[in-house]
């Protein structure tokens, strides 16, 4: 059995408490004030002057992930506040401008905006991405084939960008359509080897179109920098309990599909151009509208995809200690994603009299409260 540790990392947007636009200069000792509170986990920049990033230590259960998680929002939490600041763990601001925003002064962001020009320059988006330990580099590239297919599943739960530059796009993850104009990013390809992977990425490398194998941008890749598998196609969640369900789902299902191996059997693999269909789904419905049942030909209500999914894992799911966490699913489902929760905020706003420059705050706020909700005391 694989290790199946778990890391998960998060992107957050730094907003002015009083004004609740979006930083364009984090202050210069926020950082260090950060790392100092931290520990042994990361706080670091991201591409645009506005985000922050955090990761967590490796953990070896889903108990674990939760005290490091919550540990990292409630530094950030603290720290921004004594700057008049405040984190939003949402991936696109409710009306902030891509336009307004700085690049991080770092060698690796210029290169990748001179490379990218105004596709990067737009990537006001966060995300989540979550790292299961799986040692064996074979193993690896195999279960990335397999787990391809739950991420529309994944997506769906996860989805809070409904917003962009003060617009109602009508999608829940916009995040993934700014994404996706970068190269290198949606789906995973399928490889037969581990050697057949490297050999790919060896001709871009070759080619110099880049310098390792961190700019793959992959919804599901194998990490170049640890023994993992590291799952990117979520929305960074609002809720510390959504991003914990999620984290479980994926190790849940990871040790599913490790013990269909062993039994010489294998989740039942399907072509790229089918998988894109749910994703799109969720990227415009979330788990509203359900997702294509491909065995059957039809689409079916994600409650129903999740129950199934939940009945497949559930010896997993007791095996890794994260019943509690899988079984938030159906909350997700009931009180809807971040994205759904937004909207509800915007909606009542509006219907209360609000402007929708004032109903547009009031999502900020919703957001600043739902991130620290559980992490600050």
């Amino acid at each position: 059995m694989p290790s199946l540790t778990l890391g998960i990392e998060e992107e957050y947007l730094l907003v002015d408490r009083e004004t609740r636009a979006l930083v364009t200069e984090m202050p210069a000792r926020m950082l260090d004030e950060c790392n100092e509170l931290s520990g042994d986990q990361q706080v670091s920049p991201e591409l645009l002057r506005a985000q922050i990033e955090v990761g967590t230590r490796i953990c070896g259960n889903i108990t674990e992930a939760r005290e490091a998680l919550t540990d990292l929002r409630r530094v950030i939490a603290k720290v921004a506040a004594s700057h008049g600041l405040a984190p939003i763990a949402a991936s696109t601001h409710p009306f902030a401008l891509w336009v307004d925003q700085q690049p991080t002064a770092k060698e690796r962001y210029a290169l990748l905006t001179d490379q990218m020009q105004g596709a990067a320059r737009r990537l006001l988006i966060c995300g989540m991405h979550v790292h299961v330990g799986i040692d064996d580099d074979e193993l690896r590239i195999d279960l990335m084939n397999q787990l391809s297919y739950f991420l529309p599943h994944l997506l769906a739960l996860s989805c809070s960008s409904p917003f962009w530059e003060g617009t109602n796009t009508g999608l829940k993850s916009y995040r993934l359509t700014v994404f996706d104009a970068l190269p290198r990013t949606g789906l995973p390809e399928r490889f037969a080897s581990y050697a057949e992977y490297q050999r790919h990425v060896q001709i871009l490398i070759d080619a110099g179109l880049m310098e390792d194998a961190t700019t793959i941008w992959w919804d599901l890749r194998p990490s170049a920098r640890y023994p993992t598998l590291e799952t990117r196609v979520m929305d960074v969640c609002t809720s510390v309990d959504d991003a914990l369900c999620i984290a479980a789902f994926i190790q849940c299902l990871l040790r599913m599909l490790y013990r269909l191996r062993i039994r010489n059997q294998r989740w039942r693999t399907y072509t790229n151009m089918l998988v894109n269909e749910n994703r799109w789904r969720a990227i415009r419905y979330g788990h509203r509208e359900g997702l294509i049942d491909f065995a059957k030909g039809i689409i079916v209500p994600f409650e129903e995809l999740v129950d199934e999914l939940l009945v497949l894992v559930a010896e997993d799911a007791q095996a890794l200690g994260c019943e509690g966490e899988l079984a938030h699913c159906r909350e997700i489902l009931e009180r809807g994603n971040s994205a759904e929760r937004q909207l509800k905020v915007y909606d009542i706003a509006t219907a209360e009299g609000a402007e929708p420059e004032e109903a547009l705050r009031a999502v900020v706020d919703h957001l600043i409260a739902e991130t620290q909700l559980g992490c600050v005391s």
